[in-house]
């Protein structure tokens, strides 16, 4: 419980914080397909004898994103059906290469995550990616809004929009990957969708928008983390179901709010 509550410390705040630009740029169907091409780079992983399958995880999971995004810009389909394509891709090679020889069950625990199986060398590597992230935020930051904004704009203000994108992505892809063996993969995308929508309900400005993501995501976890001890489920998905509480309040509130 210990190394969970100081994961829930180190990883909600990131996603909360990553969640703000998702909604922005509308792009939750993509936060959902890097679950599923993760699953792809866990059996990837696997299969090439990895002693831990977090190095192909987050490999692919970076490249896939990369090539969403790259796809995404140069081909003439709208955006949905381009990640359509290729989460459906990546799940079904996923679970083929994860049945193969009748072995998913040992694979089972990455689709509802399991928080409680969290180890000091797990933090460490949380820690190094809460700085990198956040480092990296401080640099993007005002590319990104601007992008969300107008993209036209941006483009006039010498913006790379495909460059600030992949960098987003890359981004993204990594919180995903080493989040997603303790949330899981049926869920990582709620917690990259429901603080910043909830805290778009009752927010009117960028710096409190981001602030109350940040501070729902992480009640959130602390609050889901609790209760799912008392409760006896899994940690993941009552994170979540506080997070998807929080959205409805704050949907009720936002008429007093938004005057």
């Amino acid at each position: 419980m210990k190394n969970a509550f100081l994961a829930v410390l180190l990883m909600t705040p990131l996603l909360g914080l990553l969640s703000t630009m998702v909604v922005s740029n509308r792009m939750a169907f993509f936060a959902d397909s890097l679950g599923h091409g993760a699953f792809t780079g866990i059996a990837v992983g696997v299969l090439m004898g990895f002693v831990s399958p977090l190095i192909s995880l987050v490999v692919f999971s970076v490249l896939f994103a990369w090539f969403v995004t790259y796809i995404k810009h140069k081909s003439r389909a709208s955006m949905d059906t381009v990640i359509g394509v290729f989460s459906s891709t990546a799940i079904a090679v996923g679970l083929m290469l994860m049945t193969y020889g009748g072995s998913f069950q040992k694979f089972s625990s990455y689709l509802i995550g399991d928080l409680l199986s969290i180890v000091p060398e797990d933090l460490a590597a949380l820690a190094v990616v809460f700085i990198a992230v956040f480092l990296l935020w401080i640099w993007i930051f005002n590319r990104l809004l601007v992008l969300s904004i107008n993209a036209s704009f941006a483009k006039s203000r010498g913006i790379r929009a495909v460059q600030v994108e992949s960098v987003f992505a890359a981004a993204l892809a990594v919180v995903v990957a080493v989040s997603i063996q303790w949330v899981g993969i049926l869920i990582i995308n709620s917690m990259l969708v429901l603080p910043a929508a909830a805290a778009r309900n009752v927010t009117n400005d960028v710096k409190h928008y981001h602030l109350v993501s940040v501070g729902i995501a992480l009640v959130s976890g602390v609050s889901g983390l609790i209760l799912s001890y008392f409760l006896n489920t899994a940690a993941g998905a009552t994170i979540v179901v506080i997070a998807s509480a929080v959205f409805f309040c704050t949907l009720w509130l936002k008429p007093y709010f938004m005057k």
